[in-house]
């Protein structure tokens, strides 16, 4: 190149920015940002979730009434969460250094892990009381907890969402009402973590919703008979195996 070319191109993009001149790398290199937000909040939601199903796995361990120390540390917690979640995704989450993730899921999942394992160091006088059966340290509790925390030390926007929840902080905004909705469609699948996602506020933001379908051992208190108080003094909502009882929402800012 030319040296009278590479100083016309320099104060070309100066002037007109990389956007005019080159905009199908600049394009190009937008969609990619956009695919590593969304691939990033994605393994969010999942992460949070492989928590609730720890928690979900361990419940009977928890509400053993004739236990006291169960056991149950955030250091048992994470290792039962990287197996879960590396047999679920493929990733193991003590090497992501070494896992095909984006730069950005590097910095922010491990950083949610240290959230969930504060929120089970946090309720371990909760687990440990002895004399008592159900605590209510539930999967949604957990979940609720462990995304304000990291809410709060990340900025980034995590939570559960849910048509009518029982929590009113899980209450949705237009974007998860939307997608719940989505979610009720009978084609949608019930199987794999597939998510709904959409740019939005003209590009700078990505949103990504995972549901969360009803498994069999939720019944319990969300199944039926509908209107009867079960266990955590709520009423039953009449839910069937397979039907959407809610979904994670993420909220990422595209720079």
């Amino acid at each position: 190149m030319s040296n009278a070319r590479a100083i016309v191109i320099v104060f070309a993009t100066f002037f007109l920015g990389e956007e005019l001149l080159f905009p199908l790398t600049a394009r190009a290199t937008a969609d990619a940002v956009e695919a590593d937000a969304v691939e990033t909040g994605r393994l969010l939601a999942v992460v949070l979730d492989s928590g609730r199903v720890t928690i979900r796995a361990n419940q009977l361990l928890i509400d053993d009434p004739n236990k006291g120390d169960k056991g149950f540390t955030a250091y048992v917690f994470e290792k039962q969460l990287i197996e879960q979640f590396k047999d679920r995704m493929k990733i193991n989450l003590a090497d992501l250094g070494n896992e095909n993730v984006p730069k950005l899921a590097r910095k922010l999942l491990p950083a949610l892990i240290d959230a969930m394992k504060q929120t089970v160091d946090d309720f371990q006088p909760v687990i440990n009381r002895q004399g008592i059966g159900f605590k209510g340290f539930i999967p949604a509790t957990f979940g609720t907890h462990a995304a304000a925390k990291f809410r709060a030390k990340s900025g980034v926007y995590l939570k559960q969402a849910k048509i009518s929840p029982r929590n009113s902080s899980n209450s949705p905004d237009e974007f998860e009402t939307k997608a719940l909705k989505e979610f009720t469609n009978s084609n949608f699948p019930r199987q794999g973590d597939f998510n709904v996602s959409d740019t939005m506020d003209g590009g700078k933001l990505v949103r990504v919703m995972l549901p969360l379908f009803y498994r069999k051992s939720c019944l319990l208190c969300h199944g039926e008979p509908k209107g009867e108080k079960d266990i955590t003094g709520y009423m039953k909502e009449g839910a069937k195996e397979g039907d959407v009882g809610g979904a994670i929402s993420v909220k990422l800012t595209l720079k």
